[in-house]
């Protein structure tokens, strides 16, 4: 037995047209709501998700004109845009239908009907709207997508074996879709990371989103990661993807997941248990497929404090557990790094590509690097690396050292 989908308004002010609609109509769509008077059609479009609408061009004893159906026409379209319009015409008056058509009408039904022609109608005016809807999901994640400057994978630069033990645990867990946690101070390359993980995985081909949850307000955390219905608070003008939806079939990086607040984590574990979200203002959940991929330099031992980060949480975060080594562990990865961005800001600046004399090469791997390799390359961006000069001229770290120590 085939499916009954979509849900229909009928607004008629004949009882009879009313009945005969619905009974035809129930058997082959899942709800059917009846409406006499079409002032009641804002309250019903608020209240309700209907696929189609069915509207009757006169209402009341000796209309004949089309005004009142063109007028609630206007009124359907301006509150619900996409909203796909089937008039209803006793008299196959062609210029008002014309008229109807032109003012966004997607059909009309004469009166008397052919049941075969109006379920085939009706059938057609169901399949138009779920294909306006998913239209505008497709919009909505590509907004999101371009709101979040996802950007592009980098090469991971390093020399040391504690480095090459952390890559080789990464290309471990990316075929799998485990859920990763990556622990690190700040600057240690959580992202590069998540990244790599991404691009090894069954999901390459899809989104990466990264997601800074440090930087999101408690009172925004639901819709920006699970999306809103329009009028679902003030300010909410359109219906918008959460960032769960937005990388469905993807995978989802949340950065400095150790800053969320705890009752906000039971909102967040409640998606991941459930691969689902509710956007705000939906009276349905929505299924996602992602996987997850947290970060945060808060110290593990802080993370297993349940004052902190919920236990349940954490289990379903850290599957894989990925810790990245301070730069001041791995020396060896020092000089490969800085050359690579001195290479990379002389292409930027269109200077030479400088190297380093033997002075600069002994600090850089003599300093403790509090910052990591975010440091690192800020350090090498500035003026002193990328100062005019013939190409493999040696320079020190002078000022910009300095400017570190």
């Amino acid at each position: 037995m085939t499916e009954r989908t979509g849900n229909i308004l009928i607004v008629d002010d004949d009882h009879d047209i009313l009945t005969a609609g619905r009974l035809l109509l129930r058997r082959q769509f899942s709800g059917v709501t009846t409406c006499r008077d079409p002032v009641d059609i804002p309250d019903l479009l608020a209240g309700n998700d209907f696929d189609a609408v069915l509207l009757d061009m006169n209402f009341g004893p000796g209309e004949s004109s089309g005004r009142q159906g063109l007028h609630w026409l206007e009124q359907i379209l301006e509150i619900e845009p996409g909203m796909v319009v089937v008039m209803i015409t006793a008299h196959g008056d062609v210029q008002t239908v014309v008229e109807a058509m032109k003012r966004g009408a997607t059909d009309f039904i004469a009166k008397p009907w052919q049941n075969e022609k109006v379920v085939a109608t009706v059938s057609a005016a169901v399949a138009l709207h779920r294909s306006r809807d998913e239209t505008e999901n497709l919009r909505r994640t590509n907004r999101v997508l371009q709101e979040a400057a996802a950007g592009g994978s980098e090469d991971i630069i390093y020399r040391s074996d504690a480095m090459a033990e952390t890559l080789a645990l990464v290309h471990r867990a990316a075929p799998t879709d485990a859920n990763v946690l990556i622990l690190g101070e700040n600057g240690t390359g959580k992202e590069l990371i998540a990244r790599e993980l991404h691009r090894h995985s069954a999901r390459a081909g899809d989104v990466f989103l990264p997601v800074d949850m440090g930087s999101i307000s408690e009172s925004l955390f639901e819709s920006e990661l699970f999306g809103h219905r329009k009028g679902a608070f003030t300010g909410a003008s359109d219906d918008r993807a959460g960032r769960f939806q937005a990388a469905s079939g993807g995978t989802l990086f949340l950065d400095e997941i150790g800053n969320l607040p705890l009752h906000l984590q039971a909102k967040l574990l409640g998606a991941l248990e459930l691969h689902q979200v509710t956007p705000l203002g939906a009276d349905r959940p929505e299924s996602v497929d992602v996987r997850v991929i947290a970060a945060t330099n808060t110290p593990v031992a802080v993370l297993r404090d349940p004052a902190v980060f919920r236990p349940d949480l954490l289990f379903r975060l850290n599957t894989v557990e990925i810790t990245l080594p301070p730069l001041r562990e791995r020396p060896d990865d020092i000089l490969p790094i800085a050359r690579h961005f001195a290479e990379r800001y002389s292409k930027k600046y269109s200077k030479p590509v400088k190297i380093f004399s033997a002075e600069a090469e002994t600090a850089l791997r003599g300093y403790e690097w509090p910052g990591n390799v975010r440091a690192l390359r800020h350090a090498v961006e500035r003026p002193g690396f990328v100062a005019p000069g013939e190409g493999g001229e040696a320079v020190d770290l002078g000022e910009t050292y300095s400017y570190y120590t």
